[in-house]
């Protein structure tokens, strides 16, 4: 069966770790079709890994099959589970990577991966990714049923939700959930958060933004630091020709304030 399998990690591409994950699905399934989405997350960071599976996800056709791996926690406790969202999968450890993912659909499905027949054997400690999360994406690739692959969970692992939070007099406290590689700093607000999209102000490390524009280049305003309603839905703080985060000196995780 040819089907999309997706590859999100913070491996990098300095070393043989994506080559062997490609290597053990092709190994099952010869014809699975693998796209990368990224393997540049930084390390250990699961939010940055969060945010950019639920903006990357929707452009792949039903059916795909996404293998997401940013596991600090790899060889502990934590739980190696699939998510069946729609006629999505994702495949990867509990440990609130998906959660963006289960945040927008409530009528997803969890399941604790516990039929080690499907695993690579010997399973080593330091590489679930190869070993179980790699196979297992196989196996789906082939048909392979959820059911069959262990236990549906109720109690998945999740980060702090996206949802900002309502303050008095007006107020929407949010935060930064990432920075691209542009600088521009992306926020948990989406249009639907904020009473008007016309008019607010927004706040971030004591400078008052108050300038919106179309896109980047809109000669219409020429304010140097903006807000841009992003590709991926959500509010953006950018810089023109420059990097918003390094002016602003944020970081992610960083308060912003919409009034």
């Amino acid at each position: 069966m040819s089907r999309v399998i997706t590859l999100l990690t913070d491996y990098g591409t300095s070393d043989y770790f994506v080559a062997a994950l490609k290597g053990v699905i092709l190994a099952t399934n010869p014809h699975a079709q693998i796209v990368d989405l990224t393997h540049s997350i930084a390390p250990h960071h699961i939010e940055e890994g969060a945010f950019t599976l639920l903006a990357g996800y929707v452009s792949f056709p039903p059916g795909t099959i996404h293998f997401a791996v940013v596991d600090p926690g790899v060889g502990s406790t934590r739980r190696p589970i699939v998510v069946l969202s729609g006629e999505h999968l994702f495949v990867g450890p509990d440990n609130g990577l998906f959660t963006y993912i289960l945040e927008k659909d409530s009528d997803a499905r969890v399941f604790h991966l516990t039929n080690e027949k499907y695993f690579r054997h010997p399973v080593s400690n330091t590489f679930h990714g190869r070993d179980i999360f790699a196979p297992v994406a196989a196996a789906l690739s082939l048909g392979v049923g959820c059911e069959e692959l262990g236990q549906e969970i109720a109690d998945p692992c999740r980060l702090q939700p996206l949802k900002p939070t309502q303050l008095k007099n007006g107020r929407v406290k949010g935060r930064i959930i990432h920075i691209d590689r542009f600088g521009n700093c992306i926020t948990n607000f989406l249009p639907l958060d904020l009473s008007s999209n016309d008019g607010f102000r927004v706040i971030v490390k004591g400078k008052t933004i108050r300038s919106m524009r179309q896109f980047f280049g809109d000669a219409h305003n020429r304010e140097k630091i903006f807000c841009v309603w992003g590709s991926a839905g959500f509010l953006e703080i950018a810089a023109e020709n420059s990097s918003a985060a390094k002016i602003l000196k944020v970081k992610h995780g960083d308060k912003v304030i919409i009034r």
